[in-house]
């Protein structure tokens, strides 16, 4: 009897552990990248409509002289438009 109650709750915990799991996964899948308009709302802190580089972090920091293509020292919202999407990675 007290096999039984053992077995069906680590039964009962690996199902509800793999449902979460597989919960998680479907909504990840489902992301997409922010959007350039979002960026912009997200990172310009002095709300100026463009980001200079303290402003930003990550990717768009490392490769911010390719996006500020007009040199000006700022990125625009039409300059993160025009930033190519980051490939995913393929799964292994």
């Amino acid at each position: 009897m007290k096999k039984n109650v053992i077995h069906n709750t680590l039964a009962l915990s690996i199902f509800m552990l793999m449902t979460a799991t597989a919960s998680f996964a479907q909504e990840k899948k489902g992301q997409e990248p922010p959007s350039a308009t979002e960026i912009l709302k997200q990172m310009d802190k002095d709300e100026d409509g463009k980001l200079s580089k303290e402003e930003i972090k990550g990717p768009l920091k490392n490769d911010f002289s390719k996006i500020d293509t007009d040199e000006d020292g700022y990125l625009s919202l039409d300059e993160l438009k025009k930033t190519p999407k980051p490939q995913r990675r393929k799964k292994q």
